[in-house]
């Protein structure tokens, strides 16, 4: 295992790389932390975004993620840009011997995932991949009673992502919508959902996934289903649309098992709204204590994820989500994507 050099003694120092909607969770999550982070500087290719912004939080701004790299100290940059744009900017940001806090996903094709994580390892430097949904209240508690085997054997699980992105959401910046930057609604809006294929129920078998293009006008999917069979047995799927009319109708998880049934829904995730288990445990009673109301789909994991990151920094303990972990979910969104072109069942895992 590598050893990384823990930062003691002075603030953690952070560039944003980005500024628009997603940007304002890392701002927040930062203005958290003022003991232990400093917002050096701020970058973004939008002249007046990145005027606005720079003013707003009274640091330096940068047109040029290269310029800001070699004129300032940074310990991390947190990239909050389109998704296709991740690796290289990771990779540039690796060499100059920077860290990386990257929104998900962290990439868009396979092959730049893989090239991020190795442009890390090579320079030495941390790459920490933002799934700041594990840190739900909803969730931990679900996790917990994975992790504790009390569902037994899991029979079959069903991933629901119900929300609303009218055209005007796509049409509000042209990166949006693409192959190349952004991905459809299960790259982008339905992520953090993939990921719970994987860190919940476990590693995948194989995946067979159709998506269609239904109502908007993009590249990319609007709305798809994945059948998945885990390596446990389970098996189960995914339905994602961005068409629920008239707004964000649901985001869930059910799982069934051979001695619990469980469903966490809401507009995100945010709502235990069934829980039975065979046995009794003493966090039962927290179910409703654990559920929250959230007009947000990001609900609030981000604070919690920059709480990992300081305790990285400053302890050296391992990320949570480090860019190994961010392939895990990434290698399941490629197989999506590779079976609903070829119209063929894809096994895990993907070569590297």
């Amino acid at each position: 295992m590598r050893n990384y050099a823990t930062i003691a003694g002075r603030k953690i120092r952070v560039a944003i790389v980005g500024c628009g909607r997603i940007s304002t969770n890392h701002f927040e999550s930062l203005a958290k932390f003022p003991d232990d982070f400093v917002l050096v500087s701020i970058c973004d290719n939008n002249s007046d975004t990145l005027a606005k912004t720079a003013s707003q939080h009274h640091v330096k701004g940068y047109l040029s993620l290269t310029e800001m790299l070699a004129k300032e100290q940074l310990d991390v940059i947190a990239l909050c840009t389109p998704s296709g744009l991740h690796s290289q900017q990771t990779i540039e940001a690796a060499e100059a011997g920077v860290h990386i806090i990257s929104e998900k996903p962290m990439a868009t094709r396979w092959r730049d995932g893989i090239e991020m994580v190795k442009a890390c390892d090579k320079a030495g430097v941390r790459l920490f991949v933002v799934k700041q949904n594990r840190r739900n209240s909803t969730l931990q508690l679900l996790k917990r009673a994975v992790t504790e085997n009390r569902f037994g054997r899991i029979f079959m699980v069903n991933i629901n992502v119900f929300w609303s992105r009218p055209q005007e959401y796509y049409d509000s910046a042209k990166w949006r919508g693409t192959w190349e930057l952004d991905g459809g609604a299960f790259m982008n809006q339905s992520s953090h959902y993939v990921d719970l294929i994987d860190w919940l129920i476990g590693p995948v078998e194989k995946i067979q996934a159709i998506t269609g293009t239904l109502a908007r006008n993009i590249e990319v999917e609007d709305s798809g289903v994945l059948n998945i069979k885990w390596r446990n047995g389970a098996i189960g799927s995914m339905n994602v649309t961005m068409l629920a009319y008239p707004k964000n109708f649901e985001g869930s998880i059910t799982i069934l098992g051979e001695h619990g049934t469980v469903r966490v829904g809401g507009v995100a995730v945010n709502e235990i709204q069934h829980w039975e288990f065979a046995d009794q445990q003493d966090y039962d009673h927290q179910i409703k204590e654990v559920n929250y109301q959230t007009t947000s789909v990001y609900g609030f994991g981000h604070p919690l994820y920059y709480k990992n990151v300081i305790d990285v920094f400053r302890e050296g303990i391992e990320p949570e989500t480090d860019g190994r972990e961010g392939l895990r979910s990434l290698e399941v969104l490629i197989a999506a994507y590779l079976s609903a072109r070829d119209g063929k069942t894809v096994s895990l895992p993907l070569e590297y």
